[in-house]
């Protein structure tokens, strides 16, 4: 029997899995959104992972998108790809994991395979979901159904590292499952698999990326900070230091976005759990948590240097998604500096033209810009350009003095503004 799928979960990861299997398997994309399943069969994907031309390629291969649980049952492999979030203290909330097992424990056959992609702390799967599958199902782990691993790798936005050109790492729960999961994906991603010696493997193997790129910023960060109070600028000192062949080139910035700010608190709640105080991520994390307070400080002062009122002043922020040339508004930083620029008394214009304006009301109180700023008659005080969206790296500084109150403010976090006032 040819395999038949069903990818739990359709957002920025699910929706490129589902249609990258659906050129050569049957598959069906489940999702709890209505709202979502609508606009996917309409042939519509607001995260702009897939354009038209994909949406309506993979609707004529078969690819089904749904909410009824019903039309999963002739599924066999069961990929999941739900967000695994924070709570308000940090710790990891594992309900969208717990949920989706209990929803395929419903309709789980003997010999099915159930593969989690979703990033976890090692010991997830086999311990938090796998006794949810069998509570619900009645079935046996490892003798009427099994279980895979393989960590999403999509970087939302990235046209070139898409999905089938990312290395996959797999894991199985039986050595000859893992060959199964390996085998499955490796029909699909074309630049190859890694397959991992267990799950808890290649469940940490995943949650160390990031951490890893947290760490890094962080020192990068830091750097900043301390370049900041010596009075010199840290890109070019990274610039300088670069010139020796083995200087890992990185810049400090805003860790926002559903991974990198979130991840690690997963292994640090696991390490914590197990009696082991991890206080270099920890660290990092608090470094990189108040990167927004300290962008929103610099740009009170140079505002103050250069004579500018506080209270009322008009404010325009450049770009509020946590990436550029993406609409994904998960965990952006930018939007703490607003919230701390409005502290100041401050009248603060967010743009972005990435963003839906429908969507952003889910996520924000702040009403954003509908019309683009440098098309109006009004005058900023400050102008803070947050993020590299290909829009802004076109602006010129007599763009910018277009629309300046007076001498321009320019802060520049990305480093893509040619005579910024202050760069991070």
């Amino acid at each position: 029997m040819k395999d038949k799928i069903c990818i739990v979960g359709l957002g920025y990861v699910g929706l490129p899995l589902a249609h990258a299997f659906s050129s050569k398997y049957e598959v069906v994309g489940f999702d709890i959104s209505k709202a979502r399943i609508d606009e996917l069969n309409a042939g519509f994907d607001r995260t702009l992972e897939l354009d038209e031309t994909q949406m309506r390629e993979a609707i004529q291969d078969g690819m089904k998108f749904t909410l009824d649980v019903e039309d999963i049952k002739e599924c066999n492999i069961f990929i999941v790809t739900v967000p695994t979030p924070i709570d308000s203290t940090n710790r990891p909330d594992l309900t969208p994991l717990i949920k989706s097992s209990q929803m395929i424990g419903k309709v789980l056959k003997k010999n099915d395979i159930v593969i989690y992609e979703s990033t976890v702390y090692p010991g997830v799967t086999e311990e938090v979901c796998v006794p949810e599958l069998e509570k619900t199902s009645g079935l046996k782990f490892n003798e009427d159904f099994f279980c895979g691993y393989s960590p999403e790798r999509i970087n939302p936005g990235d046209k070139e590292h898409t999905v089938t050109k990312i290395l996959k790492v797999t894991a199985g729960s039986t050595p000859e499952i893992a060959t199964k999961v390996d085998e499955l994906y490796a029909s699909i991603i074309t630049a190859g698999t890694f397959k991992a010696s267990s799950i808890r493997v290649a469940e940490a193997s995943k949650v160390i990326e990031n951490t890893q790129r947290d760490v890094n910023i962080a020192l990068m960060n830091e750097l900043a900070l301390i370049f900041n109070h010596v009075g010199i600028d840290t890109s070019e000192v990274i610039e300088a230091a670069a010139t020796k062949w083995n200087f890992i080139k990185l810049k400090p910035g805003l860790v926002g976005g559903h991974c990198i700010g979130v991840d690690p608190y997963y292994l640090t709640f696991k390490a914590e759990e197990l009696g082991y105080k991890p206080n270099l991520i920890l660290g990092a994390r608090q470094i990189n948590n108040g990167m927004s307070k300290f962008i929103a400080e610099e740009t009170i002062k140079q505002m103050i240097k250069g004579d500018k009122k506080i209270k009322d002043a008009n404010i325009l922020v450049l770009g509020v998604t946590f990436k550029e040339d993406c609409p994904d508004l998960r965990n952006t930083k930018v939007i703490d500096i607003v919230d701390e620029l409005k502290e100041y008394g401050a009248n603060v214009d967010i743009y972005d033209p990435w963003v839906d304006l429908d969507e952003e009301k889910k996520w924000f109180k702040h009403k954003l810009l509908d019309k683009d700023p440098f098309e109006t008659n009004k005058k900023y005080d400050s102008i803070v350009v947050a993020v590299a969206h290909k829009q802004f790296l076109k602006l010129t500084q007599e763009d910018y003095k277009s629309i300046s109150q007076g001498n321009e403010i320019l802060i520049d976090i990305k480093g893509i503004v040619k005579n910024p006032t202050w760069r991070l």
